[in-house]
């Protein structure tokens, strides 16, 4: 088909004029250097802090941490495949988020909220950025519910309260990571959702966790945020966060949610590494200067929020008293020193720590809590009340025998008084061990502080005190299941029920053969 210039010119005329075009503005910059995981580009001049930048070329994505004159650095969140050299990046103009939601119970995810345990895919229908500020203080509640771990020597000497956040802190192979899936394993049935988050750790080391949640059926409540010790420092450092987010969309639907960070102090190693690539000025043992920062603004998200709060947060939809997320950060120390930089930072974070003393665990008490190094902030105001009343005298009484205990080893005369105190220690101290995840409920704790507390012990020898405290407590919720309930939903403490338990006592003792 022939056309001619007349033609030509008409056909090019009418296709501008229909032509139609919208200018699109985009923020772009072009990769300067790949090194270490870290890359340096040119460009994108609008990039705000902790913007997710996006490499179309390898379909990848990353962080910009480092904001400078010259160059933008950026954190590779994959650290199997990087961008080359010259290859063009664009700006999403938003910040990390990760999905959020309930689906999400039951599952174990990476810290991108993708699920990796083999299960079916989740179609993510809610997101929430990964840092958000933490809650006004006019916004907080005074923490006033228990949160039972069902260890006896933790809810009775260092109780946790809901929206707390309470340190667990000891060298390694002493059994922090135990006393926080025990933890999670005691909030069956209560209502609270649970979150655990990996950080650093084998992969054998998480996949034998998962299989622990799910033999006692905790799973069913249970988000697993793994970041094993394969991947990228940057998935490790973000873990924590994501973590923490999926906790708080539950809090602030007015649930209880409880999160396990295992553990910081790998999370704090991952930030030095990002910092030192991003040759970031080094400070105390190489540390950035806002490592203090990295764990408070954690560490802060962690409260009891009241019903305006959550109104706020669902547009006046949910009608609920209160939400919490409670924080149980885990931090290793070497060679049994609290006073370490990471260490004393967390510390003056939190609402109390939880030391595990090697020695004790040496010496087979587990759980190896020094209970005059452990402290809870919050003290008795977080504590069931029968709790509290028959066990206030116990810390004092395990202060005093670790003291006569100590000076014993210097002295072989000891009058009877002393060395009927240091017995009485002994039986506390016994009576306050526990295997791995054989957890106690708050009425099998009262029977057993009721009977120390009043001496029914005094004729029980050291060695029989575990096979007393086994036999009475199947008796009490065997025999008299109906107290046992009623001392598990009230939780308070009155004569009948003192009554009650002198009288399952005493009734035992006549049966007993040690």
């Amino acid at each position: 088909m022939n056309l001619s210039s007349s033609e030509i010119s008409d056909l090019i005329k009418k296709r501008i004029q229909n032509f139609d075009f919208t200018p699109e503005l985009q923020n772009t910059g072009s990769v300067i250097s790949v090194k270490d995981g870290i890359v340096q580009v040119y460009g994108l001049e609008n990039i705000m802090y902790g913007e997710v930048v996006q490499f179309p070329k390898k379909n990848i994505f990353g962080i910009a941490l480092n904001l400078q004159s010259d160059f933008i650095g950026i954190i590779m969140l994959d650290n199997k495949i990087f961008p080359l050299e010259g290859d063009i990046v664009y700006g999403s103009g938003n910040v990390l988020t990760v999905p959020v939601g309930e689906c999400f119970l039951g599952r174990v995810v990476n810290a991108l909220g993708k699920t990796i345990d083999g299960g079916d895919i989740i179609q993510e229908k809610i997101f929430s950025p990964i840092e958000k500020n933490a809650p006004e203080v006019i916004f907080r509640k005074s923490i006033n519910q228990p949160l039972q771990t069902g260890y006896a020597s933790i809810d009775t000497l260092t109780p946790i309260g809901k929206g707390q956040r309470e340190l667990i802190i000891g060298d390694r192979q002493t059994g922090k990571t135990t006393i926080g899936i025990d933890t999670i394993i005691n909030q069956k049935n209560k209502n609270v959702k649970c979150i655990y988050v990996a950080i650093g750790q084998k992969l054998s080391s998480i996949a034998n966790i998962v299989q622990v949640l799910k033999d006692y059926d905790a799973m069913k409540y249970t988000i697993v945020v793994s970041a094993s010790a394969s991947e990228s420092a940057a998935m490790q450092f973000i873990a924590p966060f994501s973590g923490c987010t999926m906790g708080e969309y539950f809090r602030d639907k007015g649930e209880d949610a409880l999160i396990v960070y295992d553990d910081l102090t790998k999370q704090a190693w991952a930030y030095r590494q990002i910092s030192l690539l991003l040759r970031r000025p080094p400070g105390r043992e190489a540390y950035p200067g806002d490592i203090f920062y990295l764990h408070s603004r954690l560490l802060e998200r962690a409260a009891c929020v009241n019903s305006e709060y959550i109104k706020e947060r669902s547009c006046g939809k949910i009608q609920k008293k209160s939400g919490s997320l409670t924080a149980l950060p885990i931090i290793e120390t070497q060679a049994g020193d609290i006073s370490g930089f990471i260490s004393t930072n967390v510390i003056s974070i939190t609402d109390g720590q939880i030391y595990l003393e090697t020695n004790l665990f040496n010496s087979g008490f587990r759980p190896a809590i020094n209970s005059s190094s452990s402290v809870s902030r919050v003290g008795g105001s977080a504590q069931t009340k029968i709790i509290k009343k028959l066990g206030s005298a116990i810390k004092l009484s395990l202060a005093q025998f670790r003291e006569l205990e100590a000076f014993s080893q210097f002295s072989s005369n000891l009058d009877s008084m002393v060395k009927k105190q240091i017995t009485y220690g002994k039986k506390m101290m016994e009576l306050m061990k526990q295997k791995q995840h054989n957890l106690l409920s708050i009425s099998e704790m009262a029977i057993l502080f009721f009977a120390i507390e009043n001496g029914y012990l005094n004729s029980i020898e050291v060695n029989d005190i575990q096979h007393f405290k086994t036999s009475l407590i199947n008796f009490f919720k065997n025999q008299y299941s109906t107290i046992f309930h009623k001392i598990e939903i009230s939780g308070n403490y009155c004569d009948s029920i003192a009554q009650d338990l002198k009288k399952i006592i005493l009734e035992f003792q006549k049966i007993y053969i040690p």
